[in-house]
């Protein structure tokens, strides 16, 4: 079986599947994105490079749209240039259009999509936050957002969304094609390892200090980086032996926090509306992936927030490494924390709360450590590759045998 993978990035939600069935004997793999060529783990690359996008003058709602369609010529294009790729199945990451027209190269190929979010222009991760509230404009583009997404409903054989709560955010009319498939953990790298050195960012952690992580790809409201710093400092305020590690980069990967900081940004805006001690604080920016593995599996609680928004792999990955987790108290975490069981939880408005709980946490580690374990062991038994695998090749065999919509 040959397998082509669509994805502007390498390997993304995609890497974990597409190296593990490059790996199984009498499977094929091919990935085409804008990021590598050449041969990588068994993976054959291809590049594509769209030769447009939406400008300044384009219709803010029609952007997005103008952006996929774009980029699935593009695609197109790379693998009409490519004709010795002749796959038996095509995957591909809906919302960026990057497969809709490769029916048209590949009749009667089927196409398999991973669907990630479903966007709503209220009750969402667009007016969660009160504090910072949407323009009547992104409300609109919020609905214009899921055009592409329809037409890839539309065309795809079978779809998957990674959870059970982003499956529910679709339109009912559509979710007999969907099933729930988690992207895969690799449990070989994400691992607990009772001898992770405490170190994060080249700084040791000395003896008898607590260490609490913060991972977040930018530092931005919708994953809660303003309200972590907030209970960070009531932490600090009542005990000195604890030194928080806060992995990410000064940035904002969604929503539009920038209007609201005065030309600061997000982090800058942040830590300017109180006194922290940089003593306190370790921001090393992103970390490969084997010093966050060893944090994760050193942290005395790693602490995670998240409007209801698509889940960040750092929070299953902390609990691949048996972290004690401590989430918002919203409804994605809720489908993967049970608090008591696999972790923690507090309201994600309430930064008291949070640091209520990482003080008790780290008055007593033994008490919770349980909670790691269990997380540990859930994701072995419900998202690690090992188990993702065998459900991708099941809905594989199965989605061959289903005629395509035309």
């Amino acid at each position: 079986m040959h397998v082509l993978f669509v994805h502007p990035n390498f390997p993304a939600q995609f890497g974990p599947v597409a190296f593990r069935l490059a790996a199984t004997p009498g499977v094929r793999c091919t990935f085409v994105s804008q990021k590598r060529e050449g041969v990588f783990r068994g993976v054959r690359c291809l590049k594509y490079a769209p030769r447009g996008g939406a400008t300044e003058k384009t219709h803010y709602c029609s952007r997005t749209f103008e952006n996929a369609t774009w980029h699935a010529t593009a695609v197109y294009e790379a693998l009409a240039a490519a004709p010795d790729v002749r796959p038996d199945l095509v995957v591909g990451h809906s919302g960026f259009g990057s497969t809709l027209f490769l029916r048209d190269l590949y009749p009667g190929v089927p196409v398999v999509n991973l669907f990630e979010y479903f966007y709503h222009a209220s009750d969402s991760d667009l007016d969660f936050r009160p504090d910072f509230p949407p323009r009547p404009a992104d409300r609109l583009r919020a609905r214009a957002r899921n055009a592409m997404i329809l037409l890839d409903l539309e065309n795809c054989n079978r779809g998957y969304c990674p959870t059970a709560w982003q499956l529910g955010r679709f339109p009912a009319a559509y979710r007999p094609k969907l099933r729930t498939l988690f992207d895969g953990v690799d449990t070989t790298v994400w691992r607990p390892d009772p001898a992770a050195p405490r170190r994060v960012g080249g700084r040791a952690v000395p003896p008898g200090v607590k260490l609490v992580s913060y991972v977040s790809r930018g530092f931005e409201s919708m994953r809660g980086f303003d309200v972590f710093m907030r209970a960070a400092k009531i932490v600090c305020d009542r005990r000195a032996d604890v030194l928080f590690a806060v992995v990410g980069q000064d940035r904002v990967c969604y929503g539009g926090d920038e209007r609201f900081t005065g030309g600061k940004t997000f982090k800058e805006w942040v830590l300017a509306q109180d006194r922290y001690d940089p003593d306190r604080f370790v921001f090393p920016g992103l970390l490969p992936e084997p010093e966050l593995a060893a944090l994760f599996a050193a942290t005395d609680l790693h602490v995670y927030l998240t409007v209801p928004f698509v889940l960040s792999w750092s929070v299953f990955n902390a609990l691949a490494c048996g972290a004690v987790v401590l989430a918002s108290d919203t409804a994605p975490v809720r489908e993967v924390i049970e608090p008591g069981r696999t972790g923690l939880v507090a309201p994600f408005f309430d930064p008291g709360a949070f640091a209520d709980s990482i003080c008790a946490v780290l008055d007593d580690p033994a008490k919770y450590r349980h909670l790691g374990a269990a997380g540990a062991a859930l994701v072995r038994e419900k998202y690690a590759v090992d188990v993702c695998v065998p459900e991708f090749l099941r809905l594989c065999a199965e989605v061959r045998g289903i005629p395509g919509p035309g």
